[in-house]
């Protein structure tokens, strides 16, 4: 069985030589760092009532959507538009507030319900867990094979050099479950399964991990399949069925925008040795080419918390999302300069990307004439 064929983008896409920018000399990752450092803080230094307006606002818009959906699971007819405004209302919470809110983007308000030590989303996975294998495991080492679990999550092949195995033929089987299933996925990301079945990690070590885990996944099935459901009495059944729905559609977006953030044609990955010692400037080069955007306008840029500017939140992770498409430009224009590769696309674009290179890794690698 041969490999699927790539399309003319995205052939000449993985064929530029990263190799090449990796040669870039310690001067010129030093002046490459201090640049990314001048926008963080200028960026740090302008922060102030527009922003603290604006997340407030999200968050009045998100609870609205949320008792909308709630007020209209009473109305049978209504199921579909309940159903909706809650998917909106869960989206919104995960990725423009909860996602953003847990980075620390707005601890400098001072308020208590924004705060990342405080703050709790409306998903399975605890948020005190997610902090430590998002927060620090995922963005300090973006891309380190042998470091970021998140490269294909314990359960996919996304990398040619992620040593291949017969069981990577099932990845788009793998994928399309995950995707289905992401906040459950999420959830059981720290407990490294797949390590325990390899004899790296033993089971004992997750025990601590266990108890904070059932208890946030209590809460949640409680909340979405048993009160609100039951606060609408004979209608419990078709409430239990939006919620269910709403979660669904709130799992398949999340995959998709995160997905198409780390993974199309084009991005980078990296093996320890290269970031041994690693400058300040080389770990913002490192997560400029191991992450990629997706173009799109004010409204969806919202909708993925404006994780579709996924290069911008990798170089500067605590700072407000909203910042993000203000300093995109500039970003690029340095990026130029330097001759670094920027990764952008419309949606469908990278999506076919992503789609493609989960079904190229189920694969086994082609042999070289000279390996043969």
């Amino acid at each position: 069985m041969s490999a699927l064929p790539m399309d003319p983008v995205t052939e000449a896409l993985e064929s530029i030589d990263l190799e090449a920018t990796r040669k870039l000399t310690a001067e010129q990752l030093d002046a490459f760092g201090a640049e990314m450092d001048a926008i963080r803080q200028r960026i740090l230094d302008d922060l102030g009532e527009e922003d603290a307006t604006y997340i407030r606002k999200v968050v009045k818009i998100q609870r609205g959507f949320e008792v909308a959906g709630r007020a209209l699971f009473y109305l049978p007819p209504a199921w579909p538009l309940a159903v909706g405004a809650l998917a909106v209302s869960k989206i919104i919470e995960n990725m423009e507030i909860g996602h953003n809110v847990m980075h620390g983007q707005y601890d400098w308000m001072g308020d208590p319900g924004l705060n990342s030590r405080m703050y709790d989303w409306d998903n399975v996975c605890p948020g005190e867990q997610w902090k430590y294998s998002h927060n620090y495991i995922h963005h300090t080492f973006t891309n380190v094979l042998g470091k970021d679990r998140d490269i294909g999550y314990g359960i996919l092949r996304m990398d040619e050099d992620q040593k291949w195995h017969p069981y990577y033929l099932g990845n788009p089987l793998y994928a399309f479950l995950l995707m289905v299933f992401f906040e459950w996925g999420v959830a059981m990301h720290d407990l490294e399964v797949e390590n325990i079945v390899n004899g790296t990690r033993k089971i004992e070590e997750n025990k601590a991990l266990h108890a904070g885990i059932m208890r946030k996944v209590k809460r949640q099935a409680l909340k979405d399949y048993v009160l609100f459901p039951a606060l609408t009495g004979p209608l419990f059944p078709l409430t239990f069925a939006g919620n269910a729905t709403a979660n669904l559609i709130r799992n398949i977006w999340a995959f998709n925008i995160i997905f198409c953030g780390h993974f199309p044609a084009g991005v980078a990955t990296f093996t320890e040795e290269e970031c041994e010692d690693e400058s300040r400037g080389h770990w913002y080069y490192r997560q400029l080419l191991g992450s990629a955007n997706i173009t799109g306008g004010p409204l969806f840029h919202l909708m993925t918390g404006n994780l579709s500017h996924q290069i911008e939140h990798h170089l500067f992770p605590d700072l407000p999302a909203r910042r993000y498409p203000q300093v995109a430009e500039e970003v690029q224009e340095i990026c130029e300069r330097y001759g670094l590769q920027y990764n952008t696309g419309p949606l469908g674009k990278q999506l076919f990307s992503v789609a493609k290179k989960i079904c190229r890794m189920a694969l086994p690698p082609k042999k070289s004439a000279a390996s043969a």
